[in-house]
Parts: C-alpha cells; sequence; structure tokens
C-alpha cells in the first residue's frame, strides 16, 4: 500500500536517514531492496505486474504506426511488433540498473499518436525516427546541464501532490474506457453529455463483466491484505476470460485487441528490419517538413516527453515512498537521463520514442520500490520477442482493472493538500481535474503552473514562484498557443 507521511521516507540515499538493513546478497545491495523496506518477491511481484499491465503495447504500438507515409510506405507490422519489444526492454532494464526506480518505459502513445497523425503525412518513416532521435537527445541536453532535475524540483509540493493525485484520475478513467465501462457518446457535439456509461447508458458484453469482476477481486483482497493482490487478481481475470472465451467462442472482436485464448504457435522469430532506419535531418529538409515546421514539431515533442515523464516520475515516486519531504527522489537525475535516452533508442529501433508508462504504478501497488522490478519488467519484455503471440493472452479488460486500483490509491495524496488556502487550491485543482478532461498530464501540468505563477502575481508575490517556475509559464503559455502561433507563421 502507500506510504503515509507519517512513516520514514524510503529515500536510502539521504545520509541523514537512520539505520538501514543489512543487505541479504549482491542485488539486495546493488538495488538497496532491504534499504528500501522492499523484498526480493515484491519486487518480481511488481515486475511483473508492470508488464501484465503494459503488455497491449505489443499490439498497439503496430497498429498506431500501420499508416502510409509520405511515400505511401508502411511499416511492417512483424518488424514494428519486434522494435517496440526491443526498445522497451531496453531502456526499462536502463532504468533499473542505472535509476534504480520501479519505473518502465515504452514506446509513448502521445509521440507515436502524433507521429503517425501529424508528421508521417508530410514525411517518411526514417524522417519521423530521426526526429523521434533528435528529442531525445534535446532532452538528454536538458538532463546534462541540470535543468530538468532543477525543474522537477523546483515545483512546489503542492502541485507535486496535485500531480500524484491527477495522475490517479487519468489511469483510472483510462482504465474505465479501456474496459468499456465508459465510453465516448456517438456524436458527443450534438449530446448533453460527452462520455456514458458503457454504450448507450448500460453495461453491455462479457468483458465488462470481466473487467468488473477483476476489480472487486481486487478490492476484496486488498482490504484483505493478501500479499500480490493486484498480480493474483490479473491472473485471475485471465484465467476466468480463457474459460469463457472457450466456451462461449465469443467472436475476437468483442475483445479488442487481446483475446483469451492460447496461440496457436506461440514462439515468433524478430524481424529487426527496422533497425538503424534513420534519417536524422531528413525532416528539417526541402523533401521533409522544412526547417520551422520541424523545429515545431520536436518543440511539441520535447515538451510532451519532457514534462509527461516528469509528471509521471512524480506521481509514481510519491506512491512509492521514495520521495524526501520536498518532493525530491534519490537518483533521480539518473533516472531522467535514462528516459531522454528512451526517444534516442526509440527511433534508432523503430518503435518511436519510449518514455515512462504511468502503468509501472501498478508495478508499485505490488510492493516494487527498486529498480530491480524494472530489470523483471525489462526481461519479460526481451522474453516477448520470441514469444509475442502471448502477450495477447492478458484481455485488456483484466489490465484495466489494475489501472483503476492504483487511482483509487494515489487519490490518497489528496490529505497532504491544504484544500481551505484557496492560493495553493485552485492551481492543484486545476492541475488534478485537467489531466482527465483533456487526456493530457503536460495540459494538466500546464495549467497548475500558470495559475500558480497568475495567483501569486495576483497577489503581490510575483517573487515567490522563483525563476524556473515563471519560465515555465512562459513554455506552457506558448505550448497552449501553439496553434495560433502557427497559423500566425503560416504553419500548417
Amino acid at each position: 500500500m502507500t506510504q503515509t507521511s507519517t512513516e520514514p521516507s524510503l529515500n536510502s540515499d539521504d545520509p541523514n536517514r537512520g539505520s538501514t538493513p543489512k543487505p541479504k546478497n549482491v542485488i539486495d545491495a546493488f538495488f538497496k531492496i532491504s534499504a528500501r523496506g522492499s523484498t526480493l518477491g515484491g519486487e518480481v511481484r511488481g515486475g511483473l505486474t508492470t508488464f501484465m499491465a503494459m503488455a497491449y503495447i505489443l499490439l498497439l504500438n503496430p497498429i498506431i504506426l500501420s499508416v502510409p507515409d509520405v511515400n505511401g510506405a508502411h511499416l511492417s507490422h512483424a518488424q514494428v511488433t519486434t522494435a517496440t519489444a526491443l526498445a522497451a526492454a531496453i531502456t526499462t532494464i536502463l532504468l533499473g540498473v542505472v535509476g534504480n526506480a520501479p519505473l518502465a518505459a515504452a514506446a509513448g502513445l502521445s509521440v507515436s499518436n502524433t507521429l503517425a497523425a501529424v508528421m508521417v503525412p508530410h514525411i517518411s518513416w526514417p524522417q519521423a525516427m530521426g526526429l523521434c532521435v533528435i528529442y531525445g537527445a534535446a532532452i538528454v541536453l536538458l538532463v546534462i546541464t541540470g535543468l530538468r532535475e532543477k525543474i522537477m524540483n523546483g515545483i512546489p509540493m503542492a502541485l507535486k501532490h496535485a500531480i500524484t493525485i491527477g495522475i490517479g484520475l487519468f489511469i483510472a478513467l483510462i482504465g474505465l474506457v479501456n474496459a468499456g465501462f465508459v465510453s465516448r457518446v456517438p456524436d458527443a457535439a450534438h449530446s448533453e453529455t460527452p462520455l456514458q456509461l458503457g454504450v448507450g447508458d448500460n453495461l453491455q458484453g462479457w468483458p465488462v463483466l470481466i473487467f468488473s469482476i477483476t476489480l472487486l477481486t481486487i478490492f476484496i483482497l486488498q482490504t484483505r491484505k493478501v500479499p500480490g493482490a493486484i498480480l493474483i487478481g490479473i491472473v485471475f481475470g485471465t484465467v476466468l476470460s480463457l474459460i469463457l472465451q472457450a466456451a462461449l467462442n465469443l467472436p475476437d472482436a468483442v475483445w479488442g485487441l487481446s483475446v483469451p485464448k492460447w496461440p496457436g504457435n506461440p514462439v515468433a522469430s524478430p524481424d529487426f528490419g527496422l533497425f538503424g532506419h534513420i534519417d536524422l535531418f531528413g525532416a528539417f529538409g526541402s523533401h521533409g517538413m522544412g526547417a520551422l515546421s520541424a523545429g515545431f514539431a520536436v518543440f511539441a515533442l520535447v515538451l510532451a516527453g519532457f514534462f509527461d515523464a516528469m509528471a509521471t516520475i512524480i506521481g509514481i515516486g510519491t506512491e512509492a515512498g521514495l520521495a524526501d519531504e520536498q518532493g525530491r527522489m534519490p537518483g533521480l537525475s539518473k533516472a531522467l537521463f535514462v528516459d531522454g535516452t528512451g526517444g534516442i533508442i526509440g527511433g534508432v529501433a523503430g518503435a518511436s520514442g519510449q518514455t515512462v508508462f504511468i502503468e509501472s504504478a501498478t508495478g508499485v501497488g505490488e510492493g516494487a520500490r527498486t529498480g530491480f522490478s524494472s530489470v523483471v519488467t525489462g526481461l519479460v519484455f526481451a522474453l516477448m520477442l520470441f514469444f509475442t503471440p502471448l502477450a495477447g493472452m492478458v484481455p485488456g479488460q483484466v489490465a484495466a482493472a489494475a489501472l483503476v486500483v492504483i487511482g483509487s490509491m494515489m487519490l490518497a495524496q489528496a490529505r497532504h493538500i491544504e484544500w481551505n488556502d484557496r492560493e495553493v487550491a485552485i492551481p492543484a485543482f486545476l492541475t488534478i481535474a485537467l489531466m482527465p478532461f483533456t487526456y493530457s498530464i503536460t495540459a494538466g501540468v500546464g495549467a497548475g503552473v500558470i495559475a500558480y505563477c497568475a495567483i501569486k502575481a495576483g497577489r503581490g508575490r510575483w517573487r515567490e514562484p522563483g525563476v524556473l517556475m515563471w519560465g515555465l509559464t512562459a513554455v506552457f503559455l506558448v505550448y497552449f498557443a501553439l496553434h495560433p502561433i502557427k497559423l500566425w507563421l503560416g504553419i500548417h
């Protein structure tokens, strides 16, 4: 469960902390497992749970990147699947070994969707992957200069708690939508509500029932303080789905991407055909988007990658009890460096930029507190290079239940915010509300930062936020005004 404010920090790198347990073995000593109040079993459970919550990316990323580029060329589905597993394995293992944090990374959906929907119609796929490498290099540069960590440490604690809560609501909404428990109204423009319960305000289909049973099972196990409640729930829900599918032979479309049935051949040979196929600066030339348009594209990718990962790391680090009273985490700069290299790794592999996944919180919920859980997750991704069909056995509805559970756990951070102080409560509210309401972590962080600085200035205390917060405000103002700025500059 979550660490409360009255418990000692799990920041084992803090020299002021009291005595720590003696390491049991080399792995324990390297990853500081006992020092952070964790166990080897908890780390393994956490790593497996995180993978099961993220496995959908092996199926979804190839679908997102299936659109033709400006030359009409399509990426091979098998090659993208291999690239997705390879890049996720490398980045996640690096996060564990170098950053020693319970974080897992894979192809960022915001990056993949931006490449597929906005950039690829104007550039080739090698040029798109070149932009991934450039934006990753830009983030790495921000880490090397220390600016990224200073920004994270410079954000007020109230906003850090709000970020954790907002991410909790965001992943809960993602889980509810993925499960089909909540859905978009087909014609939202002519409806009083943009969202609805199930379909037509009715829960329909066996998968929603599986989701509900899995969700209640995990909640019951948690209230009974059963170790491994989330992992047990996911396994139980998957087995139940396999039995249901075998008995009723439901159409594959009912389940969505992941159909709970044993694949005919669980072994698949990896195809590394996309590896190294990048055109680093081609998008900036006359045969690409042009220098100005490509520059704005990189800016958008950097902003999304920077703040999505920042908010996720803050939220998960706080939930894991790794942050001190100022919200600072041990080894933060190393984790940020690896996250930045994820853009480079993903571009070189042909999988799009890698970023820390919110689903890492499911592993934290199972007890993960160190990078060893990330190594476990990464090794399973590496194993999937040869057993990709097995990743499709866990239904998205079952994984969605785990997201809702973790969302409920992250809301506990609300107790740390002074809701009676409107100067703090308003920026916190905007941060929390806009993450799920806009389906964007960056938008939530941006609204909170701007509101915080604006309120301070409105009260004549404009010096209090500091230079970094005002700098962030300027960046976010550009972010929110990016469309009119591009129109003013004649960029379409």
